[in-house]
């Protein structure tokens, strides 16, 4: 799917004239439904084929760029529902990052804020309690930095997460939930960033 955005692209001459844009859908102004009317760069499949993981796994170094409510300590995220309340549904999401760790040279970002500011909470949590709607990301990212997540053990994720992508108001809630998880030492636990 793509909208206005690619509008911006196309003007700043960021998009190859030779390599088609391809998508299942596209939602955006009447500006963007211009742009698309007649233009041959642009091709409209079905998402059975434009998400599929294996024709995604063909770009070289591809790179999928995915969010979510919330994601825990084990690396799991929740991109469709909070305390029961649907907000979305995952889509293409677990293709994208599937086609896109079997890519050569491919990496597949979680991206989203430490913390949500209207409900006041915090997007890194111990556990998902909702249902987990994607495989494991190769990092995440918020404003607080990047945590590589693939590759690394458990509790290596976990203090990846806490120390560069958490929020600093949850940081030792979470060192403690790790504990209790059995992700983090007692120790670990009671230390701050700066002592480990």
């Amino acid at each position: 799917m793509f909208s206005d955005g690619v509008l911006a692209l196309d003007a700043a001459g960021a998009l190859d004239d030779e390599h088609p844009l391809t998508t299942s859908f596209l939602f955006g102004s009447p500006e963007l439904y211009a742009w698309l009317d007649g233009n041959r760069r642009v091709h409209l499949l079905r998402t059975e084929r434009t998400n599929d993981p294996a024709l995604i796994a063909r770009q070289r170094s591809m790179t999928s760029i995915n969010t979510a409510l919330e994601v825990d300590l084990f690396g799991q995220a929740n991109a469709s529902r909070i305390d029961t309340r649907i907000h979305s549904g995952f889509g293409g999401q677990t293709d994208f990052i599937v086609g896109a760790l079997h890519s050569q040279g491919g990496q597949a970002i979680m991206a989203l804020r430490s913390w949500h500011p209207k409900a006041d909470v915090s997007t890194i949590v111990p556990m998902v309690d909702e249902p987990v709607t994607s495989f494991q990301a190769s990092a995440i990212v918020t404003e607080q930095g990047v945590a590589p997540l693939f590759g690394h053990s458990e509790k290596d994720q976990a203090r990846h997460l806490i120390e560069r992508a958490a929020h600093p108001r949850v940081r030792a809630e979470l060192w403690e939930e790790a504990h209790h998880l059995g992700l983090a030492s007692r120790e670990s636990s009671r230390q701050g960033p700066g002592d480990r």
